[in-house]
């Protein structure tokens, strides 16, 4: 029962169609669009809008000039303010939070709708569970037994499922759960996942055996292991998480928050001490001069609110919470589903990066190519011993090392007899072997351990041993040893490619002041001659579960933040650990619980970008927050020299924009104010353009695009709607 990748190609799925249709549409979709609105006004609630304390602010400002406008209606003697401006005041501090609130929930609408596309593919199937109580270990042979004996499977429905039951999956069937599969291997198209149409393996052993329920068998058939049921599955958490029901702000975020409510603070005390000092310049310009009694605009509420707005950093206030949940999207966009919008951030301050040389600098698994004799024996005898001792071994090297010797002239017979005892290949012992009924102890596995091995059992090593070894290792490849009871009588000589470009990616990152660090199981010196090749910063030989741990431990006990991938469940501990640990979407339970990430392609080498995510979410953040600041110089010259024109008349001076009156100059700032976050708002979903330069670079592009062009760009508008808004009468 072999799986091949010459399956034909099933149609795209629901994600990869709804993916196609949202890049039509564009960010602007109408459905989301609609709910967006509808969501804006919602949030319009105080409950919902104080956790954003400057829109908090905002709102109030809006319900204090609402209530004067109302008694200017009634009295109009109240105040010499025009109604119409104070009513356009009103309409556009509304807008203004409605914007504001937009921003917000257009992000979410965007997730939400991923989150659709997600459970669509969660349906109520009939599972084939088999009737015998699971046990922690499989007999050989149970898909083979229990698929010839139909009669003692019972069809439930997925639902029904309970964690640690087996269930058979044949070809055309769907996945009623996630599991894993403990026997068989087959070709599953998980288009409904990821969105892409090619299928991909899932075997028992090894790290490809997670599956995710709602996906379909294409060919063959196997056993799997409920791992989660209805309710707790991945993609139920995952569609939780999409949706935002477990979003947590961002230390970055929070800080940024703490600083925008201090401005707004400031700005609150400043506004208010202007009132007083424009009934005192009333006062002065009625008494002291001798002048008639001139109403300054600075004792209107509404104006002095119009003010408190135009100077707080609403811009960014605004769009803080749709720049942190767009990152989260863009992530999942990506394929990448990020269990917080803080996983995502802290990618992008990542200062260290770990990545599994096979499969992701490598093109794939390495590959048995030749059985060298180190003993008085042959090729041919080498091979035969290693393939036995590969019987358990259900890592891909292992069942390369069967089919290296199948094909290999004059092989024979290589299956043990029934009685044997096999010892399955671990990341702890890294051997695997058979002790035969005959009394023969049968190893292989890598040098250090084979040699420890026979070293224990009273052994010694081949003459040149070590030099042989060397060679090999020396060339890039891996050599494993074959031993027999005390005896080493051969090597297996493992060999795996460098992906193209590979290295230019690491030039890339090392740009970005990312470290590279290559984990690997191969021995030291396999380890540096691929490192050398892959122009990797360092490398980890000969890796365990604790020597991954203890690295990322080191690093970070440093000051540095680091990012892992991994697919097994020995690299759970490692990316638990990890401050970005991203875990394979076709690799085990645990390390799919210990990453704070999901990569639903399963490409390793995605991790770098998640790094670019993270890197332009936070460039993000600074371009915005910097051009919120920025354009609130141009707001002050264009509101305080309106404000007092009419008592201070020297404070015209400051008036260079020569605006059409001081009512016009205030609701021109207002207008712009509020205009400028939908405008924004395309910048926030999709993120400024990333490119890898150094913080001094970024700085200075942040300072001559965002904050120059924060300064000029408000200049322009707000005189561009003074002119307009100065033909309309009555206001």
């Amino acid at each position: 029962m072999t799986a091949t990748m010459s399956t034909p190609r099933p149609p795209a799925g629901d994600a990869k169609a709804a993916r196609k249709l949202s890049r039509r549409q564009g960010l602007f979709a109408p459905d989301l669009v609609k709910t967006a609105l509808r969501q804006a006004v919602v949030m319009l609630r105080p409950d919902i809008l104080w956790k954003n304390p400057v829109m908090f602010v905002v709102e109030v400002g809006t319900a204090l000039s609402i209530v004067y406008t109302v008694v200017k209606a009634v009295d109009p003697a109240s105040t010499a303010a025009p109604l119409g401006y104070l009513i356009a005041l009103d309409v556009w501090l509304v807008l203004t939070l409605l914007f504001a609130n937009f921003a917000e929930a257009l992000a979410e609408a965007r997730g939400k709708a991923q989150a659709d596309t997600l459970r669509k593919t969660r349906q109520d199937t009939p599972a084939r569970r088999l009737k015998l109580v699971a046990t922690s270990d499989v007999p050989p042979g149970t898909l083979a037994a229990w698929s010839r004996t139909p009669q003692d499977l019972e069809t439930v429905s997925s639902t029904r499922l309970a964690t640690g039951e087996l269930v058979i999956v044949e070809a055309g069937e769907v996945i009623p759960a996630d599991g894993e599969v403990v026997e068989g291997v087959a070709s599953v198209d998980e288009s409904a996942i990821t969105g892409e149409s090619a299928p991909v393996v899932r075997e028992a052993g090894g790290d490809r055996s997670g599956v995710t329920g709602g996906t379909r068998v294409l060919s063959d058939a196997i056993l799997v292991r409920v791992t989660a049921t209805a309710g707790k599955s991945f993609l139920d958490r995952m569609i939780a998480l999409v949706e935002g029901a477990a979003r947590q702000r961002t230390p970055n975020e929070i800080a940024l928050q703490l600083v925008l409510a201090a401005f707004t603070l400031i700005f609150l005390i400043v506004t208010a001490t202007l009132w007083p000092m424009a009934l005192h310049a009333e006062t002065y310009m009625a008494g002291y001069l001798g002048v008639g009694a001139v109403r300054s605009l600075g004792t209107d509420i509404p104006t002095l609110v119009a003010l408190l707005v135009c100077l707080i950093p609403t811009t960014i206030g605004a769009l803080l919470a749709a720049i942190g949940i767009a990152g989260m999207d863009r992530a999942l966009r990506a394929n990448i589903i990020a269990k917080s919008g803080k996983a995502v951030e802290v990618a992008g301050d990542v200062d260290t990066l770990l990545l599994d040389k096979t499969g992701t600098i490598t093109l794939g698994n390495r590959q048995a190519t030749r059985f060298v004799p180190l003993a008085d024996v042959s090729a041919v005898e080498v091979g035969q011993l290693a393939a036995l001792a590969s019987a358990s071994d259900q890592t891909p090297e292992g069942k390369s090392i069967v089919e290296l010797y199948r094909r290999t002239p004059g092989a024979g017979g290589w299956a043990a007899p029934t009685a044997s005892r096999f010892v399955a290949f671990t990341a702890q012992t890294r051997m695997s072997g058979v002790d035969l009924p005959d009394g023969r102890v049968i190893r292989k596995g890598a040098a250090d351990a084979i040699l420890k091995h026979t070293q224990a059992h009273g052994g010694t090593p081949p003459h040149l041993l070590k030099e042989q070894v060397d060679a090999v290792a020396g060339q890039g490849s891996t050599p494993l040893l074959v031993a027999e009871g005390n005896r080493i009588v051969g090597m297996v000589v493992l060999e795996d490619v460098l992906k193209p470009g590979i290295k230019e990616r690491f030039d890339r990152l090392r740009k970005m002041g990312i470290r590279t660090v290559m984990v690997t199981g191969d021995n030291p010196l396999t380890a540096r001659a691929i490192a050398a090749q892959a122009g990797v910063d360092d490398y980890i030989a000969e890796a365990t579960p604790e020597a991954k741990l203890a690295y990322i431990r080191q690093e970070q006990q440093g000051g540095r933040l680091v990012a892992m991938m991994g697919d097994g469940t020995n690299d759970a501990p490692a990316l638990a650990q990890a401050d970005v640990g991203v875990a394979m979407n076709s690799g085990t339970q645990a390390a799919k619980e210990a990453g704070n990430m999901v990569d639903l392609d399963s490409d390793p080498t995605k991790l770098i970008e998640v790094v670019e995510v993270g890197k332009q979410l936070l460039m993000t953040r600074g371009a915005l927050t910097t051009f919120s600041i920025a354009n609130d110089v141009a707001k002050y010259f264009a509101i305080v020299p309106a404000l007092f024109a009419g008592t201070l008349p020297w404070l015209k001076k400051l008036d260079f924009m020569h605006l059409t009156s001081p009512t016009s100059a205030i609701r021109s700032a207002v207008i712009f104010n509020a205009v400028v976050i939908p405008c924004l708002i395309p910048i926030a979903l999709k993120g400024v353009t990333y490119r890898p330069v150094g913080a001094d670079a970024l700085l200075r592009r942040n300072l001559l695009i965002w904050g120059l062009g924060g300064v000029l760009v408000p200049f322009a508008g707000i005189k561009l709607i003074d002119l307009a808004v100065s033909v309309i009468p009555g206001v």
